[in-house]
């Protein structure tokens, strides 16, 4: 690809990225409640969520990805259903006051990953850019196997730089929370930010 082509195509990638939606609203919702333990597997999920559609359309696997309506239902819903599970988990967690110094998430990095790769594969927000914005940016067709892998790096680079900054300033503004009550003003906020962005992706 031209310096041109991958400039363009890294301007769109950050602001699709760092726009609000299910996957932003995943991240900060977590590390408010549980700080920066599990962020790099729950990154990792979006990540290679991302390669995983970004390949379909550069492989030529679009029309199958789109035809494939009930696998991509079912995974939406698996995303959408992990989604109410954390905003059940916040809503019904004990308001203590957050102790910067430990962590109290049990849940495990598998589990984080699997979680943040069922949203990224079942969030129309993600299947809408590389399936349909990602073609008007980059020439597909002539698409080259180094430029397939410059794009792979552009992805490996940007997407944990957003959503690390998303989360780093998340779990920083946890710090200032020591009062129970607006500890549960948090934790039942971000279950409803949580519960908001399942109900997103299920009407999109």
């Amino acid at each position: 690809m031209t310096w041109y082509g991958l400039s363009v195509f890294s301007l769109a990638y950050v602001l699709a990225v760092a726009s609000p939606g299910p996957g932003v609203a995943a991240i900060i919702a977590r590390s408010l409640g549980h700080g920066l333990r599990g962020a790099p597997a729950f990154i990792g999920g979006f990540m290679v969520g991302d390669l995983i559609w970004f390949t379909c359309a550069a492989t030529g696997l679009a029309m199958l990805a789109q035809g494939a309506y009930t696998v991509f239902l079912v995974v939406k819903y698996a995303g959408v259903a992990y989604l109410l599970y954390l905003a059940y988990r916040l809503w019904t967690a004990p308001a203590k006051p957050i102790d910067a110094s430990r962590d109290v998430s049990r849940e495990r990095p598998l589990q984080l990953f699997l979680g943040s790769l069922a949203l990224t594969l079942g969030n129309p927000k993600t299947m809408i850019f590389f399936l349909a914005v990602l073609p008007t940016v980059v020439e597909l067709k002539s698409l080259s196997v180094t430029g397939f892998f410059e794009i792979v790096l552009v992805i490996l680079v940007i997407l944990p730089t957003v959503l690390g900054g998303y989360a780093f300033g998340a779990s920083r503004a946890r710090r200032l929370f020591s009062r129970p009550q607006t500890v549960r003003w948090v934790q039942r906020g971000t279950g409803v930010a949580m519960a908001s962005a399942a109900v997103a992706v299920v009407t999109r």
